[in-house]
């Protein structure tokens, strides 16, 4: 079973990866049945496919969002919700899908990445990407807000994400050692103890490349129980939650 929880011997199961990536965002390794498997054989009841949005170098085109129609949410009993990682643009909070499409998705990440966005911007320009893109309604998670190489005000960033019902991700690739992001646990840690004062939700996302990560949230779970984090701010316990959270928008 995989350990999170407030105190030694408070046990709770994550069950939803809200963030994961198949062959067709262009750098991932795993097709979509083989990250399905995964998320089985973890015990998951739901995972998300968010492929990266068009204007990541590599990845599909916006016909293949356009086609979610076709695709089966249900397999053996595991939700299946296809979504996207949208990438944010600029400060204007800019994303590379037109709202046509993202009201078809059943969620939205919205992420910073530097092939994007640009890696010279400030720490307050930052920030109000994250806010004008929460103002979004069809967006629904902050993806890895963690990476110090967009520095951001966590404060601002919880109080919006209150503000509009956005959830913020916890992310256990950012986490792991030696990852490419920078100073990544000690901004979440920041960002977990301000949510747990603002009472503002969290999702969990591996973040996944490769069938082997799906639903892994080792890092995420020692971090949780590190910051005592409450079970009740975690969005992800059951796809009933989640799905309720992510739907109030």
């Amino acid at each position: 079973m995989q350990k999170t929880g407030k105190k030694e011997g408070v046990f709770l199961k994550i069950l939803v990866d809200s963030h994961s990536h198949t062959i067709v965002s262009g750098h991932a390794y795993s097709t979509r049945t083989e990250m399905i498997q995964a998320a089985k054989k973890r015990g998951l009841e739901a995972i998300a496919l968010t492929e990266h949005a068009p204007k990541m170098p590599g990845t599909c085109h916006e016909f293949y969002f356009q086609n979610y129609s076709v695709v089966p949410r249900m397999e053996d009993g595991l939700h299946i919700m296809m979504g996207a990682e949208l990438n944010i643009m600029d400060e204007f909070g800019t994303v590379d899908l037109p709202l046509p499409v993202l009201k078809t998705l059943d969620l939205a990440i919205a992420s910073i990445h530097g092939p994007c966005y640009g890696e010279s911007k400030s720490r307050e320009l930052n920030t109000q990407a994250y806010l004008n893109v929460m103002k979004n309604p069809y967006i629904h998670i902050i993806g890895h807000p963690d990476d110090g190489r967009f520095p951001v005000d966590y404060e601002k960033l919880v109080r919006g994400a209150r503000e509009t019902g956005t959830l913020l991700e916890l992310n256990n690739s950012s986490l792991r050692p030696g990852g490419f992001r920078m100073n990544t646990k000690e901004n979440a840690r920041e960002m977990l103890e301000l949510c747990k004062k603002e009472g503002v939700y969290i999702t969990t996302g591996s973040d996944a490349h490769i069938d082997a990560d799906a639903g892994e949230f080792g890092c995420v779970e020692a971090l949780l129980q590190e910051t005592d984090f409450p079970e009740e701010l975690i969005a992800t316990t059951s796809y009933e939650k989640f799905h309720n959270l992510i739907k109030r928008k």
